[in-house]
């Protein structure tokens, strides 16, 4: 079974950036489309970006330009660089599978003040 470990978040001011990690262990992901996911209180959980097997990328509207998604199968690890952060960009990211996540782990922080 595969377990999925995000790293990376923080407090960041409006404006600047921050790199996400999801490292997997338990079985090579580099067959699966992951993508990052996105949650704040009250309000449903929503997939920012993905990438497939084969390293094509697609992103929500809202981070477009902003962020890019990223993996490193030697590594084992899938990547989200944050740029250009907004006060909207707060909440708690995951990494799962795509389209059909696993289990959901506790996430990453990310806190941008204004």
């Amino acid at each position: 079974q595969v377990q999925l470990a995000e790293s990376g978040g923080g407090l960041v001011q409006a404006g600047g950036s921050l790199r996400l990690s999801c490292a997997a262990s338990g079985r090579r992901i580099s067959i699966n489309s992951m993508g990052w996911y996105r949650q704040t209180p009250g309000k449903q959980r929503e997939l920012v970006a993905w990438i497939n097997s084969g390293g094509g990328t697609k992103y929500a509207d809202s981070v477009k330009g902003r962020f890019t998604i990223s993996r490193d199968n030697i590594k084992n690890t899938v990547y989200l660089q944050m740029n250009s952060l907004k006060p909207e960009d707060t909440a708690v990211y995951s990494c799962n599978f795509q389209p059909i996540p696993a289990n959901w782990g506790p996430g990453t922080q990310v806190t941008v003040s204004s």
